[in-house]
């Protein structure tokens, strides 16, 4: 990770969408941001360049889907293929962090807080980008 102080964000890339989630300036909080469009690629890649340049952020965090058993699945390659694809357009530090189980975790706290069934399903993907990010932050502390 980056010693530069500044803010973390962590992505949830799905086929169809990619959760983005974003740390304070202390690095101490995650919060959910919003959910983008993953295709077109091209449009994707744009806007997440901007939000980094727009929040300032000095470090990249990606959910990396491994199988139950710890593999690199078909899902995980998907995601390793989309920050091949992001990595020279950036010039920021990228983790990878295990993002097993996220989802669920999401679902199941949207959940208990009472979202409607359609609010859960709208954003889903930014609750489950900072489900990583907290996790991730909380193992640099």
């Amino acid at each position: 990770m980056s010693s530069e102080p500044g803010r973390v964000m962590a992505l949830d890339v799905g086929e169809r969408r990619i959760g983005v989630a974003l740390s304070d300036p202390t690095r101490m909080l995650a919060s959910p941001l919003t959910t983008i469009r993953a295709v077109p690629r091209s449009t994707a890649l744009k806007r997440i360049l901007t939000l980094i340049r727009d929040y300032q952020v000095t470090t990249l965090v990606v959910g990396l889907p491994l199988t139950m058993n710890g593999d690199i699945g078909p899902q995980a390659t998907l995601v390793q293929q989309f920050v091949d694809e992001l990595r020279p357009l950036i010039a920021i530090p990228i983790a990878f962090v295990d993002e097993r189980l996220t989802t669920v975790a999401a679902e199941r706290m949207m959940i208990d807080l009472k979202i409607k069934p359609e609010q859960r399903r709208a954003r889903i993907d930014e609750v489950a980008a900072s489900i990583i990010l907290q996790d991730f932050l909380d193992s640099q502390r």
